[in-house]
């Protein structure tokens, strides 16, 4: 039986403990059986909730943001947030990413709902869509009927609808509100959903999965898309359109073009884009991108 010299076992476990210390430090590194047991553990679109302010190595930098407003489109990243009271809200902290003061004819707004926290109603003639992110929350409609609303479960609620969102424990929201558009004979109802209901469409010429979360008919001003890309997949199309988009990054990460510039792209990461912008977007990394997007339909831009 072969022996090993004490001298050789001694080299044998410093180097084990120099392969350890190097790992920790990052430079040579690989997903331990722990590591990618509490990645499969980590609950839907996390990355929103808890993002990485990368690249890693610039997070500390004084100054540092990748977020970019120009006049036809914006960036908003995790970074960037600037989280205060909601109006008319209780015990619920908001950050607007999108709104009238950069163009938009929308407002788009993350709120962080806390220990019996309660919504306001919005402005007259407004209508709002309610996407929960983390969290569970309480619909109550004007009847007093009431709803629970789960992680990937929306609400649509028509302008002048009485209603409550309650929360008895920590929820996270992603809010829409717009002033409605009126078309005569044409009144819109409220819906509530989830993800997964939503059948999956056609994309001639595409390659993207797609859900439409609202009804396509005339009595809706707006829809909000759910898109999921594979790795490696992008849109064929480099649109040019009439619509406003606001969008909100909910896993995976890409490069999206926005007129002249390409901006690396993350979970959580907010984007505005006006009418007319030049919009292509290219799925990178090793998990599907997913993205919830707002459209204006079914109106003449006149």
């Amino acid at each position: 039986m072969q022996s090993f010299s004490p001298i050789l076992l001694l080299l044998t476990l410093l180097l084990c403990l120099l392969n350890i210390a190097v790992t920790h430090q990052g430079f040579c590194s690989a997903p331990s059986i722990i590591d990618a047991n509490s990645n499969n553990n980590k609950p839907l679109y996390s990355k929103v909730i808890n993002p990485t302010l990368a690249p890693h190595h610039l997070q500390d930098l004084p100054g540092f943001t990748r977020s970019v407003y120009k006049s036809d489109h914006a960036l908003i990243t995790p970074e960037s947030h600037v989280f205060s009271l909601l109006p008319d809200w209780t015990n619920t902290l908001g950050a607007y990413l999108v709104s009238p003061a950069m163009g938009a004819h929308f407002v788009m707004y993350l709120a962080k709902m806390q220990e019996s926290s309660r919504s306001g109603n919005p402005s007259k003639d407004v209508e709002r869509f309610v996407f929960v992110l983390q969290g569970l929350v309480k619909l109550t409609n004007a009847s007093g009927v009431g709803q629970t609303l789960t992680v990937d479960s929306f609400a649509y609620i028509p302008p002048n609808s009485e209603h409550l969102f309650e929360s008895y424990e920590s929820a996270t929201l992603v809010i829409f509100e717009r002033r409605y558009a009126y078309l005569e004979n044409h009144i819109p109802e409220s819906i509530v959903g989830s993800t997964d209901q939503q059948p999956l469409l056609d994309t001639p010429g595409e390659v993207f999965e797609l859900r439409k979360l609202l009804p396509t008919s005339l009595s809706y001003d707006f829809n909000i898309h759910i898109m999921d890309f594979q790795p490696g997949e992008f849109l064929n199309v480099k649109e040019v359109h009439y619509n406003q988009h606001g969008l909100l990054l909910l896993e995976g990460q890409g490069i999206y073009r926005l007129g002249d510039s390409w901006y690396p792209v993350e979970a959580g990461d907010a984007i505005w884009m006006a009418p007319f912008v030049p919009q292509w977007y290219a799925a990178l990394g090793k998990i599907r991108t997913r993205y919830l997007l707002y459209k204006d339909v079914n109106r003449n831009p006149l």
